[in-house]
Formats: structure tokens, sequence, C-alpha cells
């Protein structure tokens, strides 16, 4: 049997083997859990941005280009320099936390890049700070407003960054850290201080007040009930208790003498009294 006849089917076979083992890493690629695919046809259409390849094995044309995306969150820290509504610069240091939405990572490769966390993310992130912040004065950010600023940033920073146009979910943005000039930071603790103090000595001088108030009605009240009982102590009403009151002690076993009448006033004397 003459097997040259199959010789160039086993050419044709032997150099399609090696086409495929050479051009396998342009065929066949596996996308891990986490991660989401976009393809580009570079001859039919361009970039399917609609057709989102899931995790596990998937087979391509070697011409077409698959772009991974980890949708998975993450993580990015910023320091800044942003002026306060007087003018004033603060330097902040903001954490944020995010991830792409899966279903849109066509949207974000067309317009933003793989690098959409510096191409988009961060410069977003920058933009609601120093928008905010301008919006209070540094003493209102270093005392009482920190969280309200802190979430005035997220709420603006998760609604831009979660528009149609960005397709980007923020989880978690922080203000890690605030920095004031150090004449600045001087002058605000100075004023809270001064204003601490101000309050504490209303305080004392309202206790002091209502301490006052509260003498000042007892002793009224106390001098009405003088006068009423001034009022019904008459002479006869005066005679009348000492009688009583004789009366009660010369029933004691005491040794003693009484004399009816002998007092300036009529009132019995009581004589000899052990």
């Amino acid at each position: 049997m003459d097997n040259r006849k199959f010789l160039p089917l086993i050419i044709v076979g032997v150099v399609g083997l090696i086409l495929i083992i050479t051009l396998s890493s342009s065929i066949f690629l596996t996308i891990e859990p986490g991660y989401r695919g976009v393809m580009f046809k570079k001859f039919s259409g361009g970039l399917d941005k609609e057709s989102i390849y899931s995790e596990g094995f998937h087979v391509k044309a070697p011409w077409n280009v698959m772009y991974v995306y980890d949708i998975r969150e993450k993580k990015a820290e910023e320091a800044m320099d942003v002026l306060d509504k007087n003018g004033l610069s603060i330097q902040v240091d903001i954490s944020v936390r995010f991830h792409p939405f899966g279903e849109k990572i066509g949207y974000i490769h067309e317009t933003f890049g793989t690098d959409y966390t510096n191409t988009l993310v961060i410069p977003e992130v920058r933009s609601s700070v120093r928008q905010v912040m301008g919006r209070y004065s540094a003493e209102e950010i270093y005392s009482s407003k920190r969280s309200e600023v802190e979430q005035a940033i997220q709420d603006e920073t998760t609604t831009e960054l979660g528009s149609d146009d960005n397709n980007i979910r923020m989880t978690t943005l922080l203000i890690r850290s605030l920095k004031f000039p150090e004449s600045i930071k001087n002058a605000i603790e100075s004023k809270l201080t001064a204003e601490q103090e101000a309050l504490a000595m209303k305080y004392v001088k309202q206790k002091e007040q209502e301490e006052a108030d509260r003498k000042k009605i007892a002793a009224e009240g106390e001098a009405v009930a003088n006068d009423i009982v001034n009022s019904s102590l008459t002479e006869e009403l005066l005679k009348m208790r000492g009688i009583e009151a004789t009366l009660e002690l010369s029933k004691s076993p005491n040794t003693k003498v009484v004399i009816i009448g002998g007092g300036d006033s009529g009132m019995p004397l009581i004589l000899g009294n052990n």
C-alpha cells in the first residue's frame, strides 16, 4: 500500500496542529471568578458593548481581542489640597471603595479604558471634595460639620459615578484625615475654647440666679407666713394660751406656787417650781 498519497494530508494536519498550538493563547481563554470580558471584533463591528463574557472557558477568533475587567471592589486613596469658602488651604486624605457595574464594562471601556480608576474615579472624587468643602469654612469643617461634609461628598460622588455616563458603584468614601495650617488651627482652637468658657460662665450665672430666685421666693413665703401668724395673735388669744399652759404646768408633780393674776398682764405666776 502506497502511503505517499496521504503525505499531503499529514503535512496539512501537522501544520494545522502547530498553528493551533501557536495561536492557542489567541483562541482560547479563561475568565477567572470576579472578572468579566468585553470583545473587540476587528472585522465585524468593533467593540461589542452589549455582549459581556462571564467567568469560565471561552473560544474566540484569533484576530479578535478580549478585554478582561476586574469587577471586584477596589480601594483608592488620594491626598489633595482644597480651599474652604474663605480661600483657606486644607489638606485632605480621602479613601474610596468602588467597583464597576459588570454589565456596563463595554461602555466603561469605550469611554475610559481599563485604567478607569485614574481616568474616571479619582478625578470625580477630587471634584466632589473640592466642590463640597468649598461650601464650608475651615472652622465648620474642623469643629462641628465634619460628618455633614463627609456625607455630602459621599452623596455627590455616588450620584456622579453611578450615572449612565460613568457606570461605577461607589460603596464607601471616608475622610481619613484633615490638616489645617498651624496658625488657622490655633486660631480655631482658641475661638472654640473661648466659646466653651463663655458657655460655662453663662451656666454658672444661670445657676446662681436660679438659687437667688429660690431664696427670694422662700423669704417672701416666710414673711407672708409670719404676717399671717402675727395678725392672728390678739391679746386675748395670748392670755388664753397662757392660762392653758399654766394649767398644764400646775398638773405636774413638781412643787410650785401658782398665783392667779399675779403678772403684769394678769397672767398667773408660778413660784417655787423645781
